[in-house]
């Protein structure tokens, strides 16, 4: 009979169900634990012990480091089905981000020395994991880089389309960090982010209704986004 694991629109689908035994794909699904998080709850800190290997199957959360001066810088933000375990986990005792809640979310966690000793056994699964990894890690470079190149008002639209194209995919909905964290996500002031956003309401472009944003015109924001 055929066992079933209720992540098969997960990223761990290819690594796993295509490279385990039905043995194994039964010992790994005994062997995850879902855990549900609230909005605002830590999963765990820069410095933390590396216990899992997570990922995200419902929600959103930001992967964030802290600077010398206790100013945090975001690294990404993960949605559903997204790793938020990366490359360290194999290469580091200790985490080397922190990760918190955005939204309320459901995370998978995998004991990271079972993982490991997959590792050692399974050679498609590695390979499998580590290009998923790999590309990701990639993805959060090109992400910096392209912010990095952008203006302030460049940024912050870039922001803006970010969640209602790729993780809303919708020109409504409630923004779900603060002008603080989306100044920590672009590398700009706090200050610059709501004159910005100010600019954007007056021309029409967005409507602003307390933490819920409408993009109103689509088009002009990829412009900005784009030659910004």
């Amino acid at each position: 009979m055929a066992i079933k694991c209720d992540c098969e629109q997960c990223e761990l689908r290819t690594a796993f169900f295509e490279s385990f035994s039905q043995d194994e794909l039964g010992i790994f699904c005994s062997q995850k634990a879902d855990t549900a998080y609230k909005r605002g709850d830590i999963i765990f800190l820069e410095g933390d012990e590396v216990k899992n290997f997570s990922y995200l199957k419902s929600g959103l959360v930001k992967l964030y480091k802290t600077g010398s001066l206790g100013k945090d810088q975001i690294l990404t933000i993960a949605g559903p089905f997204d790793f938020v375990s990366l490359l360290g986990v194999f290469s580091e005792s200790h985490h080397t981000y922190s990760v918190a809640v955005l939204e309320d979310s459901v995370l998978c966690h995998i004991d990271i020395s079972y993982m490991k000793a997959i590792a050692l056994k399974n050679g498609l699964y590695t390979l499998n994991l580590m290009q998923k990894l790999s590309a990701i890690t990639n993805k959060i470079i090109l992400e910096s880089m392209d912010i990095r190149k952008r203006n302030t008002h460049g940024k912050v639209a870039f922001i803006l389309l970010k969640f209602s194209k790729m993780i809303y995919t919708g020109p409504v909905f409630e923004l779900p960090i603060s002008r603080r964290e989306m100044a920590e996500y672009l590398g700009i002031t706090t200050e610059n982010v709501i004159r910005t956003m100010s600019e954007f309401r007056k021309e029409r472009l967005i409507r602003i209704n307390g933490r819920e944003i409408e993009i109103v015109d689509q088009k002009a924001l990829e412009q900005i986004s784009s030659f910004g």
